[in-house]
């Protein structure tokens, strides 16, 4: 049923709590666990110079090295527990909105669950902020699961 599990990470909270989940539901089915980092051009332009920006745009990480350790440690958490669980597991880091660039890699790669997590937020503050998760659940064409990051704290 699923081979490919997909579990975007931007090193968050709640990104970590979903870690367990897909790594949980990838061993059971024997799947290839693929573990995503987005380069958020958007939240970058306002943290970095334009030439940053532009290099980012032209997939320069390695001259970035700060941006580039943050994706290769949010990635590598990923692949190190799906490892410790004896399965094989993808890294990739993007560069683009995080929504887009989550929904083109489940089309690229033949994934079959994305399992993401989200900070439960509701009402207003879901609003101004926006939610890539719930931009992927909108959007993507295979089942997505939600691991709230309340889901342990209370």
């Amino acid at each position: 049923m699923y081979d490919n599990i997909l579990i975007p990470t931007d090193g968050s909270e709640p990104a970590r709590r979903s870690i367990r989940h897909g790594v949980d539901i990838a061993e059971r089915y024997g799947a290839t666990v693929h573990a995503l980092y987005v380069v958020d051009l958007q939240a970058t332009n306002y943290s970095l110079g334009t030439e940053q920006v532009e290099r980012l745009r032209q997939g320069k990480l390695s001259e970035m090295p700060e941006v580039q350790q943050k994706a290769e440690e949010a990635t590598a958490e990923v692949a190190r527990q799906a490892a410790d669980a004896g399965l094989e597991a993808v890294e990739h880091v993007a560069v683009g909105s995080p929504h887009d660039e989550i929904v083109a890699y489940i089309a690229d790669n033949d994934i079959d669950l994305a399992v993401m997590g989200s900070h439960g937020r509701s009402g207003i503050s879901r609003m101004l902020l926006g939610s890539v998760t719930e931009r992927v659940v909108r959007t993507a064409t295979i089942p997505v699961l939600v691991v709230d990051a309340r889901d342990e704290e209370e």
